[in-house]
């Protein structure tokens, strides 16, 4: 098979070569991948991994050897989950409990979205407790997480505000049916219950000067590139709230499967969308490239024919 390998000689860093076949655990599951997302994430790991690491995360698929161990989805079924890397090829291995059957009428690109992102925005939602009734501020709303947790905020009931970096981001987070998108939090006097945070630096501090008594802000990630210089005094208004680094693979592994399996019938019943780009897998540096930029909204996912 063949799949993309991290090498400093080869243009961007990385090739596209013959690659062994996988050797699964016994829990593992064996998928012909069909489609893999790109996270921000993975494009530190290019960069920190030694020459011949093979990465990739969010794979979706076909199931052509089931675990040796019985446990998890038959040959033959279409998949989505979360591998320890090489989900850039043409064949990877899968745990088993971080996998989950999809829906007919669910694309292989919409549920290669799922894994890192929409586990990461539907359990920092879950910091919050019940989202009835709650003012949920979400910043990077256009990025992979955010345009999960715009939506699964929604669904559960919460009065969603999606922050924006620019007006060149409002239209794709309008799509997803959001209520209130800013582009700057200045003059508003909400006070938020919940706040989900993937940009970092002076948005994060902001947000905190929005928190209400007794909420909570879920930082997951830094996509702004700056630190946050936090005082005591950031909290003021926000008596008894909380600030936590929240990181995915720190919660419960052995339920992704559930995660993912709900959340891919939500894209089945027209209840969860997944914008952004999709393109032939062959293009996996150019994808990589825009992410860094940070021209690409959305999900950047790659299809294999």
């Amino acid at each position: 098979m063949i799949g993309h390998v991290t090498d400093p000689n080869a243009e961007g860093g990385l090739d596209l070569r013959e690659l062994p076949e996988p050797t699964p655990a016994a829990g593992d599951v064996v998928i012909e991948v069909r489609a893999y997302a790109v996270n921000r994430g993975e494009l530190h790991l290019l960069q920190m991994r030694p020459n011949g690491w093979t990465p990739g995360q969010d794979v979706a698929g076909v199931v052509v050897q089931a675990a040796a161990d019985g446990t998890g989805p038959k040959a033959g079924a279409r998949i989505v989950g979360a591998a320890d890397g090489g989900g850039w090829s043409q064949r990877v291995n899968v745990p088993s409990h971080r996998a989950a059957v999809i829906p007919d009428n669910v694309s292989f690109a919409d549920a290669a979205a799922l894994p890192v992102a929409g586990l990461t925005a539907i359990r920092a939602l879950r910091t919050g407790g019940p989202l009835l009734g709650r003012r949920v501020l979400v910043t990077g709303a256009s990025g992979g997480v955010g345009v999960f947790a715009v939506q699964l905020a929604a669904i559960a009931g919460a009065h969603v505000t999606a922050h924006v970096s620019g007006t060149h981001r409002v239209d794709l987070v309008t799509s997803l049916g959001v209520e209130r998108i800013v582009t700057t939090l200045d003059g508003i006097t909400d006070r938020f219950d919940l706040v989900l945070d993937g940009v970092g630096g002076p948005v994060l501090v902001e947000a905190l000067h929005h928190l209400a008594p007794g909420g909570t802000v879920a930082a997951y990630g830094m996509a702004g590139g700056q630190k946050a210089e936090i005082a005591f005094t950031d909290f003021r208004g926000a008596t008894n709230a909380k600030l936590t680094g929240f990181f995915v693979y720190a919660t419960d592994v052995t339920t992704f499967g559930e995660d993912l399996g709900d959340m891919a019938r939500l894209i089945g019943e027209g209840k969860l969308r997944v914008p952004g780009p999709r393109r032939d897998w062959k293009d996996t540096r150019q994808a990589i490239d825009s992410l860094r930029k940070r021209s690409a909204t959305g999900k950047v996912v790659l299809t294999i024919d």
